[in-house]
């Protein structure tokens, strides 16, 4: 399992230029340099100017270090764990994202975190906009051992996103992990498809998709942040899961969604194993930024 401090290397390594044992702690001399950085790992502009003006007006006496990273966990908030257990069975989780996002990879990765505790999850493949849309899925549930539901390409998605919920109640299964097609924010008729999908599930289980998470690429940074306001405007997003956190120097960004989006991040990819998603720790990540 890939470790935060590993993860998080790019970035570190861009932070870690104005903490150097030759420059001490942060002092008037580098204040100017951290700022270009903070901006440069894509904390937002408003964030960064707050930080700035508060070590610059801290006493001499006070590490700008460690009021730097307390200001940056302050702004992150408390872990909120994500509990499987539910009144709901089964729970329906509904995963958004753009192309390339990862994820299809996600969603078996989450499955296999459920089965490791105990529960008997079941994948659905409702990429029907591409020929081996749902293929890659389920290759996934056969190495996982679990079950599936898919589409193929041309298929109704809300249609097969209500069969892999009623099947699921059949075998009971718990809990669904919803794979969607990847589409772009700015296509209209793929975004219009998914409130479809959410009634489609409704319709079978009263109140599903009862959790909506959009997967973000870190690589992306403050674009991934205007992606998911353009996903959260359609259906309401209830979590933020991160990936490719270890090819990014613009982790700066998760700051943008906790700020702009007011969404929770509860998982966070920090390599491409399996056991490499892991729940998402504020303290872990800030500490990993600085190389604790």
């Amino acid at each position: 399992m890939v470790a935060w401090v590993t993860a998080l290397s790019k970035t570190r390594n861009i932070i870690k230029q104005v903490f150097s044992p030759s420059k001490g702690d942060v002092d008037e001399l580098n204040v100017e340099a951290l700022e270009e950085i903070l901006l440069r790992s894509d904390v937002p502009v408003q964030l960064t100017l707050e930080i700035i003006d508060q070590l610059d007006s801290a006493p001499r006496n006070v590490s700008r270090k460690e009021l730097l990273k307390d200001l940056l966990l302050a702004e992150l908030g408390e872990a909120r764990p994500f509990e499987w257990a539910s009144d709901q069975k089964p729970l329906v989780l509904l995963l958004l994202g753009v192309n390339g996002s990862g994820k299809t990879t996600t969603a078996a990765k989450l499955a296999k975190r459920t089965m490791e505790e105990g529960f008997k999850p079941m994948l659905c493949g409702s990429d029907t906009f591409r020929a081996a849309g749902s293929s890659q899925l389920k290759i996934w549930s056969e190495k996982l051992g679990c079950d599936f539901v898919g589409g193929e390409m041309g298929a109704d998605a809300a249609g097969v996103a209500f069969n892999a919920v009623e099947t699921a109640l059949i075998k009971d299964c718990n809990p669904v992990i919803v794979d969607s097609a990847g589409r772009m924010h700015t296509k209209t008729p793929l975004m219009d498809e998914l409130p479809k999908m959410a009634r489609a599930m409704n319709k079978k289980l009263v109140g599903a998709p009862h959790e909506i998470w959009m997967v973000l690429d870190a690589s992306l940074g403050q674009n991934a942040v205007i992606q998911a306001k353009q996903f959260n405007a359609v259906l309401p997003l209830s979590g933020i899961v991160i990936t490719k956190l270890d090819g990014s120097s613009k982790a700066g960004f998760l700051f943008s969604v906790r700020s702009e989006l007011n969404v929770p991040i509860l998982f966070a990819g920090l390599g491409e194993g399996e056991d490499d998603l892991v729940p998402f720790n504020p303290e872990e990540f800030v500490d990993a930024l600085f190389g604790a």
